[in-house]
């Protein structure tokens, strides 16, 4: 399985927003449903190591979360659905740091930076629109080579051309061996991206649709 849960269990204070005891995917591209406020996005930063939860997460069935916390990260990247960062900040110099972090290769956040239209690289966040920040942060989630990127709310702010941009970037990595976990509110079968499976999000654990 190139993703495991086994019994993850999400709380705010005591109240208990996950509670999944196993669920695993093969390689393919996944569609995870849900109404707002079901927990997507808490699944989502969880499995990428952002919130502390109790239970096991696993890739390849050798990187847990919390015993390889470096060789799981490099494995799994995250785009969030409304990306926050330091206003002070430019798009080159957050590239530039992740791209390192991430052990990008060679040349990689320069195809991603002319894919995706960042030409505003010099620009602080402050000044820039949700759209440009959405674009950066796509960027970010492709740097390095992961085994699974979650793309959270990928089409949300994101113009004709970008959308393009992104549907063929998940198709080249689908092809070279990554796994997605995706969730819109949009069917991705419109837009040209077939999904392997979907997933419902309901009574805090994942549910496989028929």
């Amino acid at each position: 399985m190139v993703l495991e849960i086994r019994d993850l269990r999400q709380k705010y204070g005591d109240l208990e927003i996950l509670a999944i005891s196993h669920f695993a995917v093969a390689h393919g591209i996944y569609w995870i449903k849900g109404e707002n406020g079901a927990g997507k996005s808490t699944l989502f930063r969880t499995l990428s190591g952002m919130l502390p939860f109790t239970g096991e997460v696993v890739i390849d069935g050798r990187f847990d979360l919390k015993k390889h916390p470096v060789d799981y990260r490099l494995a799994m990247n995250l785009g969030e659905a409304e990306p926050l960062y330091p206003t002070f900040l430019t798009p080159a110099d957050l590239i530039s740091f992740v791209s390192e972090a991430k052990r990008a290769p060679s040349g990689q956040s320069e195809m991603l930076i002319n894919a995706l239209g960042i030409n505003y690289l010099n620009h602080t966040f402050g000044s820039c629109s949700s759209g440009m920040v959405k674009k950066v942060s796509l960027a970010l989630a492709f740097l390095g080579n992961p085994k699974i990127i979650i793309l959270d709310e990928p089409l949300i702010t994101i113009d004709k051309e970008a959308r393009e941009a992104l549907f063929s970037l998940i198709k080249t990595y689908y092809a070279a061996g990554v796994t997605f976990l995706l969730s819109s509110h949009q069917l991705f079968q419109e837009e040209g991206l077939e999904v392997t499976q979907s997933f419902s999000l309901k009574n805090k654990t994942l549910v496989a649709d028929l």
